[in-house]
């Protein structure tokens, strides 16, 4: 029993943060494996991570990466069943990202259920049988390995201790023995904006997701060559495919680097169309205000938009580009000024890609 050799947290409130204990995985050789195959006509297997406030996930086998059962299970499944000229499908039950890389052209369909609650089992269902078109796209990146992400280099930081040590037994805080201390050192370079920055490629980029129909966008048209209070930016969306469905469109901007180290594009925009029959097609409007231009100046405590060339760049994901256009602002400009309030009380040591 898995669950009687695990230790029994500290006290009430360490058990009520960490949750409940997952059921371990089920060994599934070759032999069961073909025997499902024989009897079964598709693969459903669930890949499940708990995650919430009070524990943080760690860089191991059975959080971030597969556990060697988890692994054997999904080749073990995949075999049998192609085997058979059959397919798997592997759903991703989980709270935070988690390795795929490895392992994801194994499965014929990889279906991101998230945490979905209660109503889990009628959605995933709704989807897989194709009574609704997925047209979810990711809010964060998934990398290929842990280490790809900036923060690995920092966190979790070190440990500190502290002034009345707790005794045996007892816990400190979300139940933490130590209280710990971590300097992030990504500065703006969080997600997207630093995996398309520095070119490290991920395993799935920001804003991707796939549809049983396909989609073209078309006819970017911006209202002007010249940024002037605000802007807009129009673009067609057509579904070519054969089944009707939705889309994310999303509005990425770069703007032109000067004093301030700047990522590649940001996200200024995104928009789902309507449900779109087979061949039809729809016009979404994107608006650019002065803010959407600006960047933080941390010496100067304002938000502040350089004058120069800013290229609009709307995509199907933040990889993913397919119409451009470009326009300028003819001078500086401060947008906002800010107080000078919490400031850092040691100096951090920021990643820095055009200004050193």
């Amino acid at each position: 029993d898995e669950h009687k050799k695990q230790p029994k947290p500290e006290n009430f409130l360490a058990a009520l943060m960490r949750g409940k204990i997952p059921v371990a995985e089920m060994n599934v050789d070759p032999k069961l494996a073909a025997q499902m195959a024989q009897k079964s006509d598709i693969a459903l297997i669930t890949i499940g991570r708990n995650s919430g406030e009070g524990q943080d996930r760690k860089a191991e086998p059975g959080d971030f990466y597969l556990n060697d059962t988890e692994k054997v299970l999904i080749k073990n499944v995949a075999e049998a069943f192609h085997a058979k000229g059959k397919k798997l499908v592997v759903v991703m039950n989980i709270g935070g990202v988690i390795e795929t890389a490895s392992w994801k052209d194994l499965p014929d369909a990889i279906l991101l259920a998230w945490q979905p609650g209660q109503e889990a089992g009628n959605s995933i269902t709704d989807i897989l049988s194709g009574k609704v078109d997925p047209s979810g796209k990711l809010a964060v990146t998934f990398p290929v390995n842990y280490s790809d992400e900036p923060s690995a280099k920092n966190f979790p930081g070190v440990e500190l201790e502290p002034e009345n040590k707790p005794q045996d037994g007892e816990s400190m805080g979300f139940g933490r023995s130590k209280p710990a201390k971590v300097v992030y050192e990504e500065g703006i370079y969080v997600g997207y904006r630093y995996f398309n920055t520095f070119g490290v490629k991920p395993s799935y980029e920001f804003g991707y997701g796939l549809s049983y129909t396909n989609f073209t966008l078309s006819n970017l048209k911006l209202s002007s060559s010249a940024f002037n209070k605000s802007l807009t930016a129009t673009v067609v969306v057509k579904n070519t495919g054969k089944v009707a469905g939705k889309d994310v469109v999303q509005m990425y901007l770069s703007a032109p680097v000067k004093k301030l180290d700047k990522p590649a594009e940001e996200l200024k925009g995104f928009a789902k169309t309507k449900l779109l029959a087979p061949g039809e097609s729809e016009t979404l409007t994107f608006t650019l205000d002065a803010r959407s231009l600006a960047s933080f100046h941390t010496d100067l405590s304002a938000w502040i938009a350089d004058a120069g060339k800013y290229t609009v760049k709307i995509g199907a994901s933040s990889m993913d580009i397919k119409q451009s256009g470009t326009f300028t602002l003819a001078k500086d400009m401060t947008v906002k000024t800010e107080s000078r309030s919490l400031l850092p009380v040691e100096k951090i040591n920021e990643l820095k890609y055009n200004v050193k």
